[in-house]
């Protein structure tokens, strides 16, 4: 991974992505290409005031997909209400008659969404690492063999001492 990936704070070097799905709420088909130019927008100037980025974005009539660069400070819960609410707020008082059609009161967006961190290795490829960093390989920090920590890590060993019923 190009060093250009990581950023840099006083105690930190990081890289941090989240993917975000967003719905409106009933998961009305109120999302135009006018109607995401304006949230694009208030997407930015969020996405500033918390040292983040967005990366790239985009939509369906009935979702938007957002992947933004982020630093380890920010509680991801409170940028997603950040970028959420600041969003909505902006789009209603934009007063367009596609959204006005289609949903009534003060929101735009489900209570819910979707993450998913991205970037960086596979999972599997950093539990390997973890795994190798144990000296000469055959007890790694735990103290246990390296066979019996992937039956403990496996969920769908039973080795591991537990049956799933």
């Amino acid at each position: 991974m190009p060093s250009s990936d990581f950023r840099t704070g006083r105690h930190v070097v990081y890289n941090l992505n989240a993917h975000l799905v967003f719905i409106p709420k009933y998961r009305r088909k109120v999302i135009t290409a006018r109607v995401f130019e304006a949230l694009r927008g208030s997407w930015r100037e969020v996405c500033c005031h918390f040292e983040s980025t967005l990366v790239e974005s985009n939509f369906e009539p009935d979702h938007v997909h957002l992947l933004v660069k982020y630093p380890p400070k920010v509680a991801l819960s409170i940028l997603v209400n950040s970028l959420k609410g600041v969003s909505a707020r902006r789009i209603r008082q934009a007063n367009l008659p596609e959204v006005q059609r289609m949903l009534w009161g003060a929101h735009f967006w489900s209570p819910s969404y979707c993450v998913v961190s991205c970037g960086g290795a596979p999972l599997e490829v950093v539990k390997r690492y973890i795994q190798e960093q144990a000296g000469d390989g055959t007890r790694n920090s735990c103290g246990i063999s390296d066979e019996e920590l992937a039956g403990l890590l496996d969920p769908t060993t039973e080795e591991n001492g537990s049956s799933s019923a």
